[in-house]
């Protein structure tokens, strides 16, 4: 964790430090984090990753004025694919979409397209931006899957509770799956800087040899003492999975809980596919 854990740029960002808050717009708030900070540890190379995907954030607590003083509220959804050269820390993405509450704008669009632009030039990506009314959203209507099996009813024994990728047994060259579909909603992991805790439900789906379901719990629940940024998080349980269950085919999909109005939601996977809208009830 030294990798990234003592860097400069870490030292340099507002999380974990006393901040005043920003109340009319104000895009130099926004940080980044190179992803190149984790990847190296993880042995990944910008250029030959070994994952598709995106983060997906989305924002509950977005407001502004309008051009006669009158207060507008919206949900936003954020789209960062994860070739972005940075992620945006979460903390300096809330005080950023505070800085708009007293602020006003002629119409969604404007804000989206501020939104579009500021984000865009933090992540080193074109971010993709949208925003609905707070009752439209069809993302965020709480969905279930009758294909998915939740492994958190099997009875283990463990007492490791930082990671431990040794837990993945091999799996059972005998048995070959087809979209298997399985989550856990006992992922718990600690942000790098604060401490503080972060909660998720955990969806993995995969084709090959069947992977030890007891197995793969003990493995996520090792996570729980471990610190690291939502979307680290993800990319190890991608290559960690990938390394020693060698499935021909992985989706790795973590829907966290909300924190100061914003959930994370870092999608990785081998297919060519976008995030699904799944949003659990925790969210």
């Amino acid at each position: 964790m030294t990798l990234y854990k003592n860097s400069n740029e870490l030292d340099q960002l507002s999380l974990g430090k006393p901040t005043e808050y920003c109340s009319t717009y104000n895009p130099s708030l926004l940080q980044g984090v190179p992803r190149s900070l984790n990847r190296d540890g993880l042995n990944i190379e910008a250029q030959n990753l070994p994952f598709k995907g995106e983060d997906v954030w989305y924002g509950y607590e977005l407001s502004w004025l309008n051009s006669k003083g009158k207060p507008v509220v919206a949900v936003a959804e954020f789209r960062f694919d994860c070739t972005s050269p940075s992620i945006v820390e979460s903390k300096s993405f809330k005080l950023y979409l505070n800085s708009f509450n007293q602020s006003q704008f002629e119409s969604f669009a404007e804000v989206e397209r501020l939104l579009t632009k500021d984000l865009s030039n933090t992540s080193g990506c074109n971010a993709v931006v949208s925003l609905f009314p707070v009752d439209t959203c069809e993302a965020l209507e709480i969905a279930k899957s009758t294909k998915t099996k939740c492994i958190d009813e099997i009875d283990i024994e463990i007492n490791e509770y930082d990671i431990n990728p040794s837990l993945l047994v091999n799996c059972n060259k005998d048995n070959y799956v087809e979209d298997r579909q399985l989550v856990s909603h006992l992922l718990k992991s600690n942000c790098l800087i604060t401490n503080q805790p972060d909660w998720a439900s955990i969806y993995i789906s995969y084709s090959g040899n069947e992977i030890d379901e007891a197995a793969l719990l003990k493995y996520l629940i090792s996570f729980r003492q471990h610190n690291e940024f939502h979307e680290q998080c993800v990319e190890r349980v991608f290559t960690d999975i990938q390394q020693h269950c060698t499935p021909e085919k992985l989706t790795v999909f973590a829907r966290y809980t909300r924190r100061g109005g914003l959930d994370i939601n870092p999608f990785r996977s081998t297919e060519s596919i976008k995030a699904p809208a799944l949003r659990t009830l925790r969210q």
